[in-house]
This record gives structure tokens, sequence and C-alpha cells, in this order.
């Protein structure tokens, strides 16, 4: 029988130190990962308890507990997923390795690395909530989505490979309404090797 691990989802520490960032300061790191993001990994454990106990009988769909909880277990659940993605692929100087594979992949599929880094700070700029790269293995190209929330915008299937949170909990106490500053800031700070490693375990799978 399988083990029950409803409700035990762990706050995973922050990858780095909370200074590492050039561009993204330590305050906004300590409250970006201590509050919010803790605060979605509790709040899908809390969900999770809650639906091994709500009352099916009574789900409707204009109003009912168990709707409520089940809008709101993607929404944290995303939350959680994505956020250690955004701080997963961080430490670096942003510089990417052309002999990546990954960054091959990113040059086959949007013509080259410049034009996918176009694509993807039109993203966030556009975005309300996520700008992400990801592998879509409906035709098995690379593509930016964004999400105006956690759980919206996203292609069944589709696997991250990174997540920029444009919320303005990320940036504000920076940057102010400059979010293109933000933006080019987290960029400077990916670690490609890192996003390397994503990509390696995404086609070893395939």
């Amino acid at each position: 029988m399988a083990e029950n691990n409803q409700g035990k989802h762990p706050i995973k520490p922050l990858p780095f130190a909370y200074n590492a960032t050039k561009g993204i300061s330590e305050q906004v790191n300590k409250w970006h990962h201590d509050t919010h993001y803790a605060g979605y990994v509790n709040k899908r454990n809390e969900i999770e308890l809650e639906l091994q106990k709500v009352d099916r009988s009574k789900a409707n769909a204009n109003w009912s507990l168990f709707r409520g909880l089940k809008e709101r277990e993607t929404f944290n659940a995303n939350g959680q997923i994505l956020h250690e993605i955004y701080w997963g692929v961080l430490g670096g100087d942003g510089k990417p390795g052309a002999n990546l594979s990954v960054v091959k992949k990113i040059e086959q599929d949007f013509g080259s690395f410049d034009a996918w880094k176009e694509d993807f700070i039109a993203s966030a700029k556009v975005a309300l909530g996520w700008a992400v790269l990801v592998f879509d293995p409906s035709d098995g190209r690379f593509r930016n989505f964004i999400g105006d929330t956690q759980n919206q915008g996203a292609v069944w299937g589709s696997i991250p490979m990174v997540a920029l949170d444009v919320f303005e909990h990320s940036y504000y106490y920076d940057y102010g309404p400059d979010r293109a500053k933000y933006i080019q800031a987290y960029l400077d700070n990916i670690n490609w090797e890192k996003v390397e490693e994503r990509f390696n375990k995404l086609t070893q799978k395939t």
C-alpha cells in the first residue's frame, strides 16, 4: 500500500545565501522565500488535509467547499513548484555556455539565443504573474508561456525549464515599477548549467 504523503510537502531551503544574487536584494529573497513561497507550501499542505475529509456530496459548481479547495489546490501547488524552479536555476552569471545542449535547443527552436531572450523578456513584461520557458512535448519544442496566476496559462504536459516570477512582491522593493530592470537582473543570475541539468533529466525520460 502506497504511503500517504498528503499534506507533508517540505519547505525547501533557498539553494544559495540570501545575499548571493546581484540586483535582487537580500531582503527581497527573505520575504519572497520565507513568506510567499513558504505560504504556498503551507497552504498546499492544509488544503490536501482538508480534501481528505471534505463532504463531496455537497459539491456544487456555483459554490461549495469542495470547489474552493480544488481551485486553490492547483494555485498553491503551482506556487510551490514554480518558486522552486525560480530559485533552482539561479546562482550563476547569466552567461549561457555555447556547448550546452539546452542552449543549442533554444537556438534551434527560436532561431538564436538572443531571439529567445527577446521573446522571454517581452513575455515577462506582459505577464501578471509568471513567464516560463517550457518544453512542450506535443511538438518537441521550447516555448515561452505566460501565466497571470500560478494555475493559469500552462499547457498540459509541458515541463518548465526556467520560471520567472513577475508578481510585484518579487521586485517592487528593489525596483519599484521598473519591472524591466528586475527581469534583466534575474536573467543575469541564471546558472545555465542548472538549466542544463533540468534539460538532461527531461531528455533521459523521453
